[in-house]
Formats: C-alpha cells, sequence, structure tokens
C-alpha cells in the first residue's frame, strides 16, 4: 500500500505523464560506461536492515532502470518467469562491473528486487503514456508505435504488449488498483526519497549513534509535508504505536503482527515489514532465521521422543507410588528429629531429583537434599512433611516452587536456583547414580559429598601434583601438557572438585565476585585484562555454555603451556581476540573489526595460522587463518556451512585483500578474489551446549600437531565422529587446573 509509493514509478517517467511530453533525451546513464572503461566503480552503502542507502543509491537505482529497459522484454508479466534467469544475471553481473556490491546472495536479491519493480514502473509508465488518455481510461483507437524507445522496444513487442494491456481481466485489475491507490487514507509524502535514505537522513540531521529507527517512527516521518505539520490521524496512529510498544515484546511482534500493523488494523502481508520500505524483511528485522515446515522424518522423530517420554513417566509414576508406599511405613523419630531428618533419606547433603504433581506428574529439576536434625530455612523452621533442598538445575522453565519463597517473594523454581527452598519429602528423590555412603572404608567416598575439611586435602595433594608436572615441563619444554584421565568408571574430576571448593571458601562464593586475568601483548597483539565471573566457573562446572572469559583464559593456558619459550610454537601459531571481533561488532563497527585483523595479520612475516574463536551471537565456531596463503579454515561443530556467516567471510576476505594491498604483494587479476575456504571435516557436538569446549580443543589439537595446514578430513590422531564426554571433561580440567597453578582463588 503506501510504503510501495516509493520508487513506484520508473527513474525516467516525469511527475505528470498525461499533462506534458517528455522533453529529455533517453537516460542511457553513458557517464557510468564512460567511468566503467576507465576502471572506475562506485561504493554504495547498506543501513542495519541490508537497506541500499548513501550518496549513490539514486544512482545506481536509475542504472538499474537502464539495464532493465535494455535486457528484459516488455512483454514479460512475471518477474519471477525462470526465461527470464539469463537477463537477470546479465544485469547482476554489469552492475557488478561499475558497483563495489558483495557478490553475495542478500545482495543479489535485493537488486534483483528492485530491478523487478523498474520493471513494473517501466510497463505502468507505458500504458499511461500511450494506452490511456488524459482521465487515466484506455483509449480505443491503436496507439502508434513509440518510435522514441526503439532501441529497448521492437515492434513485435509493442503490439504483444497492447494485447496484453487490452485484455479484460488485465482492465478490470487496473481499475480496482487504481481505485484504491487515488484517495489513500494517509499519503506518503516523500517522493521517490523511500524509507531507507529517509532514515538515513534523519539520524544524520539527529546525529543519533542509533543503526535504525523502529518502523512506526519511519512511517509518520514520511507522511510529514514540507510544512512540517502532522496530521492529526497520523499523530494519533503513532501515539498508539508508542503505548503498544511498551506493552508488546520483540518476540510478539515478530510472531504476530508489528505495532504498526496493530495500530492501523490491517492485515500483514508476508514477509514484509510495514514501514521500513523496500528489502527489509522480518528475518532482516528481527535477526532471526526463517521458520519452515518440519519434514516427515522431523516429524516422526519428535513422535518417538514424546512416545519415549510417554513411558518414562510412566515409570516415573509407579516408582513414586513405591516411594510413597515406603514412605508410609517410616519409623517416629525423635521430636528433635522429626523437625526435617526424615529415615528415608541418607543423613546430610545428597544429590536428588526434584518431582511435582501438579497439573502432571513429573521431574522438574535437581539438586541437593540437606537432611539435618534441626536444620532450619532462612531462620525458620521447615513445615511438617518438607526437608531443604538447595536448586541447581531446571528442567521445567515453567515449574512453580510447592511453596513460595517469602523472604525473596519468589515463586518459579527458575528463580531459585543457587538458594534453599522447602519440597515435599514424597516428591524428593536420591540421585542413584550418586551414593552418599561408602560401601566399605576401602571403597573411599564420592568427592562431591565430602566435607569441606577433606576436600581442601585433596585440594593439598592436587597442588602437589601440579608442582610435579610443571618441575617436570621446565626440564623438557617440547613435550606438550596433556592431562592424563583414568577409564571412564573411575574417573574423577579432582581439579574441578578442587576449585568448586575454593571458590566455595572465597568470596567468589558472592554474587557479583570476579578475579582479573592479565593477557600479555604477544597473546592477542596488544594488553588488556580479562574478567572472570563466579557464573563463568559455574559454566564450567555444571556443564554449561561458556562466554568468552573462559574462552581467553584457555587461550591464555594455551600460551603459558604450549608456546611460552618455544620459539617454533610462538612463531607459528597466533590468536585473534573475540573479544574486538565478534558478530556484534562486525554489524556495528566493520571497520575497526577490518583494522584489527589486518594489523594482527601485519605482525608477523612468515607464515602464520591465526585461531579466532568466533560468537556469532548463539554459536562458537573456529576460524584458522593463514593470510599469506590466502586460506581459511572453517572448523564449525554443528557442521553448518561459512556461507551462514555472510558478515563474518565478508570482514575476513576485505581484511586478507587490505593485508594483500599493504605488503604489495602481486597476484594475478584472475586470482584476486580467490581467497580459499576449507571446511575441516571436524567432531561435531551432539547437543546445544558444547560448540566452546569443541572451539578450545580444536586450538588445542591444532597446536599440539604443530602443523600450519589443516587436512579437510581433520588430523588422524584426533580423527573422530563425535568427542566423548571424557575428552570434553579434559578439556575442563586443565581450565582448572589453570586456575588454581595462577592462584586466581585464594581462600
Amino acid at each position: 500500500m503506501d510504503s510501495d509509493q516509493e520508487n513506484s514509478q520508473d527513474a525516467n517517467a516525469p511527475d505528470d505523464t498525461s499533462e506534458k511530453e517528455i522533453t529529455r533525451g533517453i537516460t542511457i546513464m553513458k557517464s557510468i560506461i564512460r567511468d566503467r572503461d576507465k576502471a572506475v566503480t562506485y561504493n554504495v552503502n547498506w543501513n542495519a536492515d541490508n537497506q541500499l542507502i548513501g550518496s549513490n543509491a539514486a544512482k545506481l537505482a536509475s542504472y538499474i532502470g537502464t539495464l532493465v529497459r535494455m535486457h528484459i522484454p516488455i512483454t514479460a508479466t512475471r518477474w519471477s518467469n525462470k526465461e527470464l534467469g539469463s537477463a537477470k544475471d546479465k544485469i547482476w553481473t554489469e552492475i557488478l562491473r561499475s558497483f563495489n556490491i558483495e557478490d553475495t546472495t542478500i545482495r543479489k536479491k535485493y537488486i534483483l528486487q528492485l530491478a523487478g519493480k523498474r520493471h513494473r514502473g517501466w510497463r505502468t509508465f507505458l500504458t499511461n503514456k500511450y494506452l490511456k488518455d488524459k482521465e487515466i481510461f484506455f483509449v480505443e483507437y491503436d496507439p502508434e508505435y513509440p518510435v522514441k524507445y526503439a532501441i529497448f522496444i521492437t515492434e513485435e513487442e509493442w503490439v504483444a504488449f497492447v494485447a496484453q494491456r487490452r485484455d479484460e481481466n488485465f482492465k478490470k485489475v487496473s481499475a480496482t488498483n487504481r481505485e484504491r491507490a487515488s484517495n489513500p487514507t494517509y499519503a506518503y509524502k516523500k517522493g521517490r526519497l523511500g524509507y531507507a535514505r529517509l532514515e538515513e537522513k534523519i539520524l544524520d540531521e539527529t546525529k543519533s549513534d542509533a543503526t535504525s529507527l523502529p518502523p512506526h517512527v519511519l512511517w509518520k516521518e514520511a507522511r510529514v509535508g514540507k510544512d512540517g505539520t502532522v496530521r492529526d490521524d497520523v499523530q494519533h496512529i503513532y501515539d498508539e504505536c508508542e503505548t503498544l510498544s511498551q506493552s508488546i515484546s520483540t518476540a510478539e511482534d515478530q510472531e504476530n503482527r508489528s505495532v504498526l500493523s496493530r495500530a492501523l488494523n490491517v492485515p500483514e502481508y508476508p514477509s514484509r515489514v510495514r514501514g521500513k520500505g523496500h528489502g527489509c524483511t522480518p528475518t532482516s528485522l528481527y535477526k532471526n532465521p526463517r521458520r519452515r515446515n518440519p519434514s516427515n522424518q522431523e516429524v516422526m522423530e519428535t513422535l518417538q521422543a514424546l512416545q519415549a517420554q510417554v513411558l518414562q513417566l510412566q515409570k516415573d509414576n509407579e516408582r513414586y507410588r513405591c516411594m510413597e508406599k515406603c514412605s508410609s511405613q517410616l519409623k517416629e523419630t525423635s521430636e528433635k528429629a522429626s523437625i526435617n531428618c526424615q529415615n528415608k533419606f541418607p543423613e546430610g547433603i545428597s544429590s536428588c531429583q526434584l518431582y511435582l504433581s501438579s497439573p502432571t506428574y513429573r521431574l522438574v529439576g535437581k539438586g541437593k537434599v540437606h537432611n539435618t536434625s534441626g536444620d532450619l530455612l532462612h531462620h525458620r523452621p521447615l513445615p511438617d512433611g518438607h526437608l531443604k533442598v538447595s536448586v541447581d538445575v531446571v528442567l521445567d522453565k515453567e515449574a512453580l516452587l510447592p511453596i513460595p519463597d517469602i523472604v525473596s517473594e519468589t515463586t518459579l523454581l527458575r528463580d531459585a536456583i543457587g538458594s534453599f527452598v522447602a519440597w515435599p519429602l514424597d516428591l524428593i528423590f536420591i540421585d542413584d547414580e550418586t551414593p552418599t555412603k561408602p560401601a566399605s572404608k576401602d571403597q573411599g567416598i564420592l568427592r562431591h559429598n565430602e566435607s569441606v575439611a577433606s576436600q581442601k586435602e585433596v585440594f593439598a595433594q592436587g597442588s602437589q601434583q601440579l608442582s610435579q608436572k610443571i618441575g617436570s615441563r621446565q626440564k623438557n619444554k617440547r613435550d606438550l601438557p596433556v592431562t592424563s584421565l583414568p577409564k571412564k568408571r573411575a574417573f574423577v574430576p579432582r581439579y574441578q572438585i578442587s576449585l568448586e571448593t575454593l571458590v566455595d571458601s572465597s568470596d567468589m562464593a558472592t554474587a557479583g565476585a570476579i578475579r582479573l586475568l592479565d593477557m600479555e601483548e604477544d597473546i592477542f597483539g596488544y594488553s588488556c585484562t580479562e574478567t572472570i565471573g563466579k557464573e563463568d566457573l559455574e559454566h564450567i562446572f555444571r556443564h554449561q555454555e561458556l562466554g568468552v572469559g573462559v574462552i581467553h583464559t584457555y587461550i591464555r593456558f594455551l600460551y603459558d603451556n604450549f608456546m611460552r619459550g618455544n620459539d617454533q610454537l610462538s612463531n607459528r601459531f597466533r590468536f585473534v581476540s573475540s573479544s574486538l571481533v565478534n558478530k556484534a561488532l562486525i554489524c556495528r563497527e566493520p571497520d575497526s573489526c577490518r583494522e584489527y585483523l589486518v594489523k594482527r595479520f601485519m605482525a608477523s612475516s612468515t607464515n602464520n595460522l591465526y585461531l579466532w574463536p568466533y560468537n556469532s551471537g548463539c554459536h562458537w565456531l573456529l576460524l584458522a587463518i593463514d593470510p599469506l596463503k590466502e586460506v581459511v579454515y572453517f572448523l564449525n561443530s554443528i557442521d553448518g556451512e561459512w556461507t551462514n556467516y555472510p558478515d563474518m567471510k565478508q570482514l575476513v576476505d576485505t581484511s586478507i585483500k587490505v593485508f594483500r594491498s599493504q605488503r604489495q604483494a602481486r597476484v594475478p587479476r584472475t586470482k584476486s578474489s580467490n581467497i580459499t575456504w576449507i571446511k575441516v571435516q571436524c567432531p561435531l557436538q551432539r547437543n546445544g551446549i558444547d560448540c566452546g569446549y569443541f572451539v578450545m580443543r580444536f586450538m588445542r589439537e591444532i597446536i599440539n600437531m604443530n602443523q600450519i595446514e589443516i587436512p579437510i578430513t581433520y588430523f588422524d590422531e584426533y580423527k573422530c565422529a563425535h568427542y566423548t564426554r571424557l575428552q570434553l571433561e579434559q578439556i575442563k580440567e586443565e581450565l582448572c587446573q589453570y586456575f588454581i597453578e595462577k592462584r586466581l582463588l585464594s581462600i
């Protein structure tokens, strides 16, 4: 509707073709052709919503109109016709010769959609000029052949075009569209400026740091006349949008209708964002991938998973009934112990599973039950039939607490993580895989349930072993540190337990406590300080998704233990900071990201492999870049393609080209853009949280192999379909050992 009024007419069409003749010549953009012959190209800019802006935007739009006239016949009624494929490719090729545009799918799609609008405008112009009278009604006589446009239109095409336009069905559609567009409710008043360039103009005039404006703000500004006045009905819609935006979340805005559509009370068209103009789609605006319908195989897999859940619930229900029967047979305890110490639970602290019985019987979380005589909850006695429980993991985010916590005003289980709550006895089940008492003195006890004193002894022993390990490394610096892991059944995460004990015994046990880790200039090319918080350590202990602080700490571990003092490794491998180059900064400050990468590449004169853990916003992957050979190794633990990260790829390609220019390397013109990207068939993760651990292990194995070139099928020594949990635990043990070694925590 109104948003389609921008650029709706052809670039060469006059304001009122029915009132006056065109006196100018035919626009064929000779200046662009002359500049192209001189090897002069034009730069174009794109806004945050991937729309064309900048000083050359209008020039490109007009040139697209000229190319459409040259290569697309006026008899083509459907732009999506496959027969136009070769002509569209020709248009795209001609544009790339004169304008500096990334040769990507998203850019090509935008340009060709704009070309489609130009083609429709060209046909509309010819219809209004030659087939209609001053009142915009179709004439009865045969129109003469437009000799002026003979270079674009043959006589045969003209005859066929006139026949198409005189078809009765077309006349009905034309009359309906004319009726609808003749009196718009909220008239667009910015001519050919368009929403994208209007947004650019507003941001420049206000000198705002924002990268885009809300659709309803642009919609209002596009309906402000030259006198600057705003109609009351337009202002009313804007005010209603402001009110709605305070109560509707971004997810609701995307899933249903935008606030502007709600305020206007009109349906939203698919793949369109009202008030944003050509090229902006819900996918580009909300930065979320387009949803697709699941395949039959995916539906069957989901059904099988649901059936398995039903069977598990049935087993849990039987278990619950059995436990309930046993609980009714418990003997009475002493008056003191009856407060909260129950015979069916081992005394002390035990790992447990937490269930709820309403509205359905289900497992909702995991934690630790504190079965201690006389124990209190927030300085108050526990209710009868309840025990004190600490919540560690929440499996049902919508689960309610059996008894709301009055002190902290907490009602949801997910808000009680890390705190104590009261839980019904019959809904607590001891974790079978975590025994709390040894069968005999010779078997020992599980470290997770030891006292603080005994865990300190473990830490002291671990420190002694660590000192011996460091001493042996100093004797032979070529030996790379490898944490030896015992067999699966005997594995005990000793360093993790020791570090967790230190955390609980230090000020890091309180929220907001942090530690600082100095990063030398040789690591990332600049000196900085990395911040480690309690939540970073908790992510390691609980095997959760990792942040940049943990990844950088592991890089410091690799540098200290592998590369420091080893000239061969330190001169061969380098790192790129994920804090200076990531998804958010690439979109917001691409120039600074490129400058950092180029400066990093210029730091060496020999072949180096730069290891860059890249965070796409919700996923870690690893790039290994050899800037001299112009080779990029792509290691993705979810088997994705580098084309899924166009901003990242463009930054790397551009940085390598600038690096090539600054070192004055001569590359044949045929290979000037031939940067090699290699997808390495690395091990793949089987869940949604292991990507950070995989990236750390990738870096470790690459440095351990001491090879600049990474085989496409990955290193034979480490080749596998998936890393085992023990292989990832090895990385966590090294991290925890390093934290202890650096004495970042002390009691």
